[in-house]
């Protein structure tokens, strides 16, 4: 008798054996992805896997981290293994949406004329990374909100579609709040994940001290093109998911919600609102992503269980009594799924 998360291919439709091979194709890519980006960033075994979820699943993913953690030198890396192009935006106060879309610029033609044309801005790559997104003002967030969501930008009442792959990887310093305008629960719901980025371990810190420090870091290689990246994207998709693994997504989803019936009565004092409907959907996606990452050919209990905590902790707000009494959102998060899974 085969293993439920390594079927048997024999007799199977053709598109199902395929999708079998390219599975396995995946979990050996991720694997190399790690190996080389293993060479340059010390631990954050955790953080490289949720990105290559929210990377192939297609979502967005907000980092939040105290400065100098390699936030950026790992975002940048990981877009030099995948051989896509990559973007950087510091956002300021001061920062315009024309910076990150683009303008219109005069330009002089052929024969003495003069016509507008488009020049992109660094919003156009497979990578942005928008580092310390919630400094720059509301009008500059709403043009990278509709980028994130729509995968396009408007100028001047024109309409730019954006390349695909398109991932866009936000960092947030949460230690520093002056002169910061934070993001809006809308804007927050559109990042599949927010990955929490914590210290090393005295160990990794070690070794952080003699690579950094002495030569050159090394050139890697390049794993993935925007193609295959797709590829995979779309092979997600299609990895298949039992009934009780979406009935776990929502029950866990409805339960954060204080109002539902559903929710547990020790939550409603420290939940002011509770997840959406886009948590379900990023839920059973993340699942199915780490699914394939790790070379199953079904969502496993692990795999929604392991993808529990970046999908709901910024979208469970929780309440000044909850504050008061240090209870966080991941808290919750991780007490409902112990709830849920022994009901």
């Amino acid at each position: 008798m085969s293993s439920p998360s390594q079927p048997t291919t024999t007799g199977s439709p053709p598109q199902e054996q395929d999708d079998v091979a390219a599975i396995n194709e995946l979990r050996t890519v991720y694997g190399r992805l790690t190996a080389e980006l293993g060479k340059i960033i010390v631990g954050q075994q955790q953080v490289i896997e949720q990105l290559a979820i929210c990377l192939f699943a297609r979502g967005h993913a907000l980092l939040m981290g105290v400065p100098g953690l390699a936030k950026t030198l790992l975002i940048s890396r990981l877009a030099e293994t995948l051989s896509l192009s990559f973007s950087r935006i510091q956002f300021t106060p001061d920062l315009m949406p024309m910076d990150i879309t683009g303008t219109d610029i005069l330009q002089e033609l052929p024969g003495g004329k003069r016509a507008f044309e488009f020049a992109k801005g660094p919003v156009f790559a497979n990578i942005v990374l928008a580092d310390e997104i919630n400094r720059a003002p509301a009008k500059t967030q709403a043009a990278m909100l509709e980028a994130m969501q729509e995968h396009r930008v408007t100028v001047a009442g024109r309409t730019y579609t954006l390349d695909s792959p398109f991932f866009v990887l936000a960092t947030q310093n949460p230690i520093e709040q002056e002169g910061t305008y934070p993001l809006p629960e809308a804007q927050l719901d559109r990042f599949m994940f927010m990955i929490g980025v914590g210290y090393p371990s005295r160990e990794e810190e070690l070794a952080i001290a003699r690579s950094t420090t002495g030569a050159t870091l090394p050139q890697l290689n390049h794993i993935l093109d925007g193609e295959k990246v797709l590829f995979f994207q779309n092979l997600v998709r299609r990895v298949p998911v039992p009934d009780h693994i979406y009935e776990f997504a929502v029950d866990l989803v409805r339960r954060t919600r204080p109002n539902e019936p559903e929710a547990p009565a020790w939550l409603k004092p420290l939940v002011g609102w509770g997840a959406g409907p886009r948590a379900v959907q990023y839920l059973i996606l993340g699942a199915k992503a780490r699914a394939a990452l790790h070379g199953s050919y079904i969502v496993r209990h692990e795999d929604i269980i392991a993808v529990a905590d970046p999908v709901l902790r910024h979208r469970v707000m929780t309440t000044f009594t909850a504050e008061s009494e240090g209870v966080s959102s991941q808290d919750v998060t991780r007490r409902l799924v112990s709830e849920l899974e022994k009901s």
